[in-house]
């Protein structure tokens, strides 16, 4: 309890520092959330801000409502000298400080309409028990293309990086971009991590059986999609991912099954989508649901064949009552067998099946969903409780129910910005526990 005190008040003193999208700290893919990017938490996540969740900001700069520019806080008022020094000179340092706090405290009111990027930035130690202690940074913007169209949603932008005593050291950007009339949007991330892990296996047999062990892995990806509405809300878009993981060590390579520790894979996948979600970061009504197929050509990785992957996502989003809203995640991602590593789904994160370490179960398939209620407290604070399960197996031939693992767990919300929110979650599953650091919802 003495951990969850000292948390919520770091969040109302300093907010900290992490993102949703976030890069997962496990041994299998990870998601992004900006959909988001999150910080290393003991459920081990990093992310980025997410389309989802990317799913990426506390701290706001020190500027004006009046202001056409942002300045850092150090610099939002001339210094005042003994020779300079004058009365309307101290009005201005006033204003411009009575603004600051304005804007830290009253800073979910929406400026894309009046300013080219609405930008806030935040600076926060951090600690966790898997990347010790260290510090986090963040910059989330929003902003739109034509500040004159009223139809156009917001796009976002989140800039994240952290480093820690342990040689965590992560670094990624991601966001949203809507161009005009909303009929398509262009979504991409970007990051370059160095990750000391633990690891169980790459299945899910040996994750139930092996006890941990300890590796450091680096990766570098890109990720891009481009959406286009064809009728209403129906979405048509291309995806297109470039990895490179390579484990720099490892306590016992056996854990591998004689796979490779470096692998190279790029994905060219087409997505059909429908999406009446309000707000991607944060949506209080509508629907998504997604059917993606990903190719991985041989030709274009360290693989030994081509592999294709397919992935189903529906989410819902109802108002309940007022500041109450019920959000549902179903989720499934599948992989044919023999599978590289690297490739398979991983169990745990920030997003989904929150409570476990990212990459505990480890297999080619994931099958999750999970019911969220999400509800405002007091003005920008609100409180989240969940519940769901899910699990990963090799095939659908090979599926076994006892292997349904639960979770659940509560969170706390902080709307530093207008509909984006940092939470902190503690999440529970079998045998398992951990901290979540993030911005932007879960889904």
């Amino acid at each position: 309890m003495r951990n969850i005190f000292i948390i919520a008040i770091l969040l109302l003193s300093t907010v900290p520092a992490y993102a949703r999208a976030s890069l997962d700290k496990g041994a299998g893919n990870p998601e992004y959330t900006v959909r988001t990017l999150s910080a290393a938490s003991r459920a081990s996540s990093l992310s980025l801000p997410a389309a989802k969740s990317t799913e990426i900001n506390a701290d706001t700069m020190a500027a004006s409502h009046d202001a056409d520019t942002i300045a850092p806080a150090a610099a939002s008022a001339p210094a005042v000298t003994a020779e300079s020094a004058d009365t309307t000179g101290n009005g201005k340092q006033q204003k411009k400080r009575t603004s600051y706090w304005h804007r830290l405290f009253k800073g979910n009111e929406d400026h894309t309409f009046d300013k080219k990027l609405d930008i806030s930035f935040v600076l926060s130690p951090s600690y966790t028990r898997e990347a010790s202690f260290g510090i986090g940074g963040l910059a989330s913007g929003l902003y739109r293309l034509d500040r004159t169209d009223s139809i156009m949603k917001p796009s976002d932008v989140t800039i994240m990086g952290n480093v820690s005593v342990s040689g965590l050291y992560v670094i990624a950007v991601g966001g949203n971009n809507y161009f005009k009339g909303n009929r398509s949007r262009l979504s991409y991330e970007v990051a370059f991590a160095n990750q000391p892990l633990r690891f169980w296996g790459i299945d899910y047999a040996s994750c139930a059986e092996n006890p941990p062990i300890d590796y450091t892995r680096r990766r570098v990806m890109v990720d891009i999609q481009y959406l286009y509405r064809i009728v209403d809300r129906l979405l048509l878009g291309v995806r297109s991912e470039i990895s490179y993981v390579n484990i720099k060590k490892i306590d016992d390579p056996a854990y591998l099954q004689g796979q490779a520790m470096s692998y190279t894979f790029t994905g060219i996948g087409l997505s059909l989508q429908y999406d009446s979600r309000d707000f991607i970061p944060n949506p209080q009504k509508g629907i998504y649901a997604m059917a993606e197929v990903t190719a991985y050509p041989r030709f274009l990785g360290t693989y030994d064949k081509t592999r294709m992957r397919t992935t189903l996502i529906f989410d819902t989003y109802h108002r309940l009552w007022e500041s109450g809203i019920l959000a549902t995640d179903i989720y499934g991602r599948f992989n044919g067998k023999n599978t590289p590593w690297i490739l398979r789904e991983q169990l745990g994160g920030s997003t989904r099946m929150r409570g476990y370490y990212a990459g505990r179960y480890i297999d080619n398939n994931i099958l999750s969903c999970q019911a969220e209620l999400r509800q405002r407290i007091y003005k920008r604070i609100g409180c989240t409780v969940w519940g769901g399960c899910g699990t990963v197996f090799p095939s659908f031939g090979e599926f076994n129910w006892k292997n349904i693992l639960p979770t659940y767990g509560v969170g706390l919300r902080w709307e530093f910005k207008h509909r984006v929110n940092i939470r902190i979650d503690y999440g529970f599953g079998k045998n398992s526990s951990g901290f979540i650091f993030n911005i932007n919802e879960a889904f």
